[in-house]
């Protein structure tokens, strides 16, 4: 190495400017950090697994995989669409649509839920003909999916839409010009360039769905999903009855993590 490279490289590498945001990052990063450890070092392999087998944990395990994927399938099948719409087409009202599909992330999740209960509540016009049909929507299965999709289905709406909106319309546009529909376009084209967004959105939501705590509560206490056996299970038994649920949910999210760095485009780049 030359003199002037020696001179030079120790300069390049300290950057002083990013000395005092490297520290304020590292302050927030070891607050993070420190928790998960403390955490995943509460307790050996064997406590989890017989905390998983207890009947009521067994119980919430089968709701949260019934559910979550149901809500996530739904926020999918209706905000994916909507995505495009919303990147490809303005029109009137437009603005408050985009309000309307983000508010569910800025609401606090209790709110969220009484919100629905006034819509779908079991003596609301809605929820007594559905409960007269025996389709309860609140106390139910059914109440679980409509509260996990509230707060869920934005991120599929907001990822899926910076996704279209990424893809050049000319292509779009030469689809169209070699006599493909709307629709074919869509399929064909659309949809591929926007596999990564979408599939990202689609992880999102169910992460938050099986995770959604507040506006389950209020929606639907019974049947318990697991963040709410996790809550039964505190305020019963203390924090070790709740640790096995609790580490459960957290693989579920590394997992969901795991994926959207493999083979969903990174939502933070």
């Amino acid at each position: 190495m030359s003199r002037e490279t020696a001179r030079i490289a120790p300069t390049s590498l300290r950057r002083p400017e990013l000395l005092v945001p490297a520290l304020l990052g590292g302050l927030l990063v070891v607050y993070v950090l420190v928790p998960f450890v403390a955490f995943l070092s509460r307790t050996g392999t064997a406590g989890v697994v017989a905390g998983l087998s207890e009947p009521g944990a067994q119980t919430a395990i089968r709701n949260s995989l019934l559910t979550a994927p149901a809500a996530t399938a739904v926020a999918t099948v209706s905000g994916v669409p909507l995505a495009y719409v919303l990147a490809r087409r303005s029109f009137p009202g437009k603005r408050l649509v985009e309000s309307l599909v983000v508010l569910p992330l800025v609401l606090p999740p209790v709110v969220g839920g009484a919100m629905l209960l006034t819509a779908v509540g079991r003596f609301t016009p809605i929820g007594s003909v559905a409960a007269a049909s025996g389709l309860p929507l609140t106390g139910s299965l059914l109440g679980v999916v409509l509260a996990q999709t509230f707060v869920a289905a934005p991120f599929v709406v907001v990822t899926a839409r910076a996704g279209f909106g990424a893809i050049d319309e000319r292509l779009e546009q030469a689809s169209r010009s070699l006599g493909y529909g709307p629709l074919a376009t869509f399929r064909n084209v659309s949809l591929p360039l926007a596999r990564g967004s979408i599939l990202a959105g689609i992880v999102l939501t169910f992460a938050r769905a099986i995770g959604e705590f507040g506006a389950t509560t209020m929606v639907s206490y019974f049947p318990r999903t697991l963040p709410v056996e996790i809550w039964v299970s505190f305020r019963t038994l203390g924090l070790d009855s709740a640790y096995p649920v609790a580490i459960l949910l957290v693989g579920i999210s590394v997992l969901a993590l795991a994926v959207l760095h493999t083979v969903a485009a990174n939502p933070w780049q």
